[in-house]
């Protein structure tokens, strides 16, 4: 059975995704990117980081893959607003089957998308059989244990265990970054020594713009994303959803309010 994506789509979500850049996202891969390069990136969501990878590897052939019709209309727009409308192609498909032929590309890059598959080992899997001999597959993904922040908020506390809770329920793992390399290991991708390199990175949300933008996405998160699938589920009450907002709300207008998210990254060598 396919997982079920625990954000969704709604407006809250696709404006939190298009804020991500290749500089704040992908800042492991890039040093490995040159101009010609092939490219797919899996799970493009509005694209923001796809057109950042593909000026990177300018004029090579990049193409960004999405399920979600919604992700692929606003990607769409973010690759028309940046004049990359002929430079990036769009694809629907699914990771656990890339509609490509073995070899396809010089780099296959995923960013928080493992955290939310049925399979991660599959998908792993397929992102190296489209890759070339001696090309790069990249992932990075957040580990939401590890996540910390202050002041701490009842609110958000219990935000994380019910997040988490729903996120597994809808069979995802939202501890994706600290499994990327038994995920390697496992797909078989561990064939020697450097063949996987494993990395760490963090976002950091202190200064108030920062703050009020990230805790108002999830504020609205809260009522409008996963917190309707944790109430169906019921993981949580309305109620509870109505707090966890309040809190997350409450944080991001707290000038001495502090958010750090981590990521586990991996870098193979196919």
């Amino acid at each position: 059975m396919p997982a079920r994506y625990t954000h969704g789509h709604t407006a809250a979500v696709l404006a939190n995704h298009a804020h991500r850049t290749a500089a704040d996202s992908a800042a492991y891969l890039l040093p490995r990117l040159r101009a010609g390069m092939s490219l797919l990136d899996v799970g493009c969501g509005p694209a923001t980081i796809t057109a950042d990878l593909a000026q990177a590897v300018a004029p090579g052939r990049v193409i960004g893959l999405d399920g979600a019709p919604a992700a692929l209309k606003a990607a769409a727009g973010t690759l028309e607003a940046r004049g990359l409308s002929d430079a990036v192609g769009l694809v629907t498909g699914d990771v656990h089957a890339l509609p490509f032929e073995d070899g396809s590309f010089d780099v296959v890059h995923a960013h928080q998308v493992l955290q939310h598959v049925a399979d991660p080992v599959q998908a792993l899997r397929e992102m190296a059989r489209v890759a070339r001999p001696g090309g790069i597959v990249a992932a990075r993904d957040a580990v939401y244990s590890a996540m910390t922040w202050f002041p701490q908020r009842p609110g958000m506390d219990a935000w994380r265990d019910v997040y988490m809770s729903t996120a597994r329920s809808n069979g995802g793992e939202p501890d994706a970054g600290s499994r990327l390399l038994a995920w390697c290991r496992e797909a078989g991708l561990d064939g020697g020594a450097g063949s996987v390199t494993c990395s760490a990175s963090t976002w950091c949300y202190a200064t108030d713009e920062l703050r009020r933008w990230w805790g108002g996405t999830w504020a609205q998160r809260c009522l409008s994303s996963f917190g309707p699938q944790a109430e169906a589920a019921g993981a949580a009450s309305h109620a509870d959803l109505e707090a966890m907002a309040a809190d997350w709300r409450a944080w991001s207008e707290d000038p001495d309010g502090w958010f750090v998210v981590v990521h586990g990254e991996v870098l193979v060598r196919v």
